[in-house]
């Protein structure tokens, strides 16, 4: 797609102000050649997996590398510590611990979610029960967000929020610590006050222009300046550019991120040749996978699914490297996520 003359005006704007140094990086940057990233063949096995992914195993209790093989159990190389004198495997503390499908099931079921197909559809091309598409689809994303948590956005940083009514869907007839706060809708509805309610959760989102992004739910009703450093704390760069609307709670965080603010005045759609469409169609294309694609999800889940939305719909790269980042990050990251866990999530996990 190419940019407008306005997007080509603030590149090279942002050229100029640049150092002899970064302008000599980006001028690298931009000769280098185009490599081909097809994601590479998957290994046969686990072991064979992180052995190449792994450069060091560490005892998974205490940390210690000092470890030695001790024999194989179901196919699966097992190692012992010396110090602590734990016996583990190498799928220990990831998504794949006490997995009884081998590593081609998951490649197979990562690249369904890529995808974005339907459980049901997901649960039949894999040979496994829903219910177990289900859980893998959470334990995928739950791990995905740690991705999420080293994001730092620089350069033109638009920052902005979406709305989405609250979702109890789901059967929660079986709960005995949820009980349904209003009478249910059968589908879909609509929200009984006008404007911004406590009938809608607040998803504060921050995107630039290499299409990097984060984004969660932050409150419910309009946000006050916590609710927005809730999500935003720690992922905005410092010397970066904000650009945001009218919100008087943008400007102290720009202050508080030592960052340059661009705000955009209410009816107005630009300022200083800046603006916030890329934020925009961000929310846009969110709410074609959640409402349209997906028909709803339920709000105890929708942080899942931005995340899910961040790399398949949002970032930059072909559709084979994002799925090889996808599947090396989530089946590497030390993340243990059980299915008991999605029958305790808050039904409005709120971050502030």
């Amino acid at each position: 797609m190419a940019i407008t003359s306005s997007q080509f005006e603030i590149l090279r704007q942002l050229f100029s102000n640049a150092d002899a140094e970064q302008k000599a990086a980006f001028l690298e940057w931009l000769n280098a050649p185009a490599a081909s990233k097809a994601a590479k063949s998957v290994p046969a096995s686990f072991d064979a997996f992180f052995a190449e992914k792994r450069t060091v195993l560490v005892c998974p209790r205490c940390g210690s590398v000092h470890i030695f093989k001790n024999g194989h159990r179901n196919g699966r190389q097992r190692y012992n510590c010396k110090d602590c004198k734990t016996s583990f495997v190498a799928t220990n503390n990831t998504i794949l611990h006490q997995s009884k499908k081998d590593l081609a099931v998951w490649t197979l079921y990562i690249n369904c979610m890529m995808r974005k197909l339907p459980l049901r559809q997901t649960a039949k091309i894999c040979g496994i029960h829903l219910a177990t598409a289900f859980a893998w689809r959470h334990k995928i994303l739950d791990a995905l967000t740690n991705m999420m948590e080293g994001i730092k956005l620089d350069g033109v940083v638009e920052c902005d929020e979406t709305y989405q009514l609250v979702s109890f869907k789901g059967n929660h007839r079986n709960s005995r610590t949820f009980q349904m706060p209003r009478k249910a809708h059968k589908r879909g509805g609509t929200a009984e006050k006008r404007g911004l309610s406590q009938e809608q959760v607040c998803v504060t989102c921050g995107v630039n222009l290499g299409r990097q992004s984060v984004g969660r739910i932050s409150n419910l009703g309009k946000p006050s300046c916590k609710d927005l450093a809730s999500v935003l704390d720690g992922h905005v760069a410092e010397g970066a550019v904000m650009v945001t609307d009218a919100h008087r709670g943008y400007c102290k965080l720009a202050d508080a991120y030592r960052a340059s603010h661009i705000r955009i005045p209410r009816h107005r759609h630009t300022a200083q040749g800046f603006n916030i469409q890329l934020v925009n169609y961000y929310h846009s294309v969110l709410k074609g996978m959640i409402n349209i694609h997906f028909k709803g999800v339920a709000t105890k889940y929708l942080n899942n699914y931005v995340v899910w939305h961040n790399l398949v719909n949002f970032a930059h790269g072909p559709e084979g490297e994002k799925e090889m980042v996808m599947r090396d990050f989530v089946l590497t990251t030390k993340c243990l996520s059980f299915w008991k866990k999605n029958l305790v999530r808050p039904a409005i996990p709120v971050a502030a």
